[in-house]
C-alpha cells in the first residue's frame, strides 16, 4: 500500500471526516459574560469609572462619572480620591470584575510615573476589597467596541452610546470607561 503524502490526508479527513471526528462533541460555545463590570480609565486628574451590566449577552448602563480632580489638590490626596472613587462604586453595585485600560505608550518618564500612581490606586482598591482586575490595551479596546484599533476618542464614544441606547454622549473619560467594560465582556474567555 502507497504511504500518502500530508495534503492527500488532510484532504481525505475534510471529504470523508474521520469516525472519532464524527462521534467527537461539538466544541462547546463560549457562554456570554454575567454579571457587573467596572470599567475604569485612570488618569490623575480625570478618571473615568463606568458601571455596566451584562445578562446573557445583553449589556445595560447602570452609571458613570467622571473623577475631575483640580490642580490645587496634591498628588496623595488624588490618589486617595481614584481609591476611594473605585471603592464607593464596588460597594454600591455588585461588581464582579474590574477592567482597567492598560498604560499607553508615553516618553516622558514623568508623565508614566504618574499614570502608573493612577492606576495603582484603582486596582489597589479593587484588590482590597477583593475584585478580579484584568488589564486590556487600549487597541483592544478600540477594537473590540468600535471595530478599528485606530478609533479616535469620538468615535470610541459615539459608539458606546449607540451600543448602550444612551440618550447623550458621555464625557470622553467616562465613555473610554465604559469602552474597557464593554471590552471586557465582549473578549472574556472564563467561566
Amino acid at each position: 500500500m502507497a504511504r500518502k503524502n500530508s495534503r492527500a490526508l488532510w484532504t481525505d479527513k475534510i471529504l470523508r471526516g474521520t469516525a472519532s471526528a464524527a462521534t467527537a462533541p461539538a466544541p462547546m460555545a463560549r457562554r456570554p459574560y454575567t454579571g457587573h463590570v467596572l470599567g475604569i480609565d485612570p488618569s490623575l486628574r480625570g478618571t473615568g469609572l463606568s458601571v455596566i451590566a451584562f445578562d446573557n449577552g445583553n449589556a445595560t448602563f447602570r452609571a458613570s462619572r467622571r473623577l475631575r480632580l483640580g490642580p490645587g489638590l496634591t498628588m496623595p490626596d488624588c490618589l486617595g480620591a481614584i481609591y476611594k472613587a473605585v471603592a464607593d462604586c464596588i460597594e454600591d453595585w455588585p461588581i464582579r470584575h474590574v477592567a482597567l485600560e492598560q498604560t499607553i505608550y508615553v516618553q516622558n518618564f514623568q508623565t508614566a510615573q504618574i499614570l502608573g500612581a493612577a492606576r495603582g490606586a484603582a486596582i489597589a482598591a479593587a484588590a482590597v476589597l477583593g475584585k478580579p482586575v484584568f488589564e486590556y490595551p487600549p487597541l483592544r479596546v478600540k477594537q473590540a467596541v468600535v471595530g478599528f484599533g485606530r478609533a479616535s476618542k469620538e468615535q470610541i464614544g459615539d459608539m458606546t452610546r449607540r451600543l448602550l441606547h444612551l440618550p447623550a454622549p458621555l464625557s470622553l473619560d467616562e465613555s473610554d470607561a465604559t469602552a474597557v467594560a464593554l471590552c471586557h465582556a465582549f473578549t472574556w474567555r472564563g467561566d
